[in-house]
């Protein structure tokens, strides 16, 4: 299973018009070598770089999206996967882009083959929540990584 961006290839720069210093945009997306027999997609873009004065456990969730059907070959750019769309950890639902507050952080974009759909609450479920609900039902997994540092950091 494979996961890739038209904008920016897997260990390089996100493109700042996919970032809080721009507009923001969902960037494209493309999945491919989907495991026959996957019921749905998982997709979670998370940042392991958080300084640990803004997140404790250092881990800031940008998107979480489940039920994306296994047919699903792409994300087009600026707009939500078919699906349920979780909260951030800004608190609200969607997309949320790069915006390190401090140094170049690197951000995985992960996708996850499933065998089931998730019963959960978009409104409450956490990343946690989704990730529980996984456990045991995970056929493949693939994983893309860019990176952004904002220019007042630089």
């Amino acid at each position: 299973m494979k996961i890739s961006s038209s904008a920016f290839a897997a260990g390089a720069r996100i493109p700042v018009e996919y970032t809080c210093d721009s507009s923001d945009r969902i960037p494209p997306l493309l999945f491919s070598d989907i495991p026959a027999g996957a019921q749905s997609l998982v997709l979670i873009m998370d940042d392991p770089d958080v300084p640990e004065s803004v997140r404790p456990d250092r881990m800031w969730d940008h998107w979480i999206c489940w039920n994306i059907p296994s047919a699903t070959a792409s994300i087009i750019e600026g707009q939500e996967p078919p699906g349920m769309i979780g909260k951030n950890s800004g608190g609200k639902p969607g997309y949320m882009g790069p915006c390190p507050p401090d140094r170049e952080h690197r951000y995985f974009f992960k996708l996850y083959a499933l065998d089931t759909m998730l019963d959960l609450d978009p409104v409450s479920a956490t990343k946690q929540d989704v990730l529980g609900a996984m456990e045991g039902h995970i056929l493949d997994h693939a994983e893309l990584m860019g990176r952004y540092n904002r220019p007042q950091n630089q």
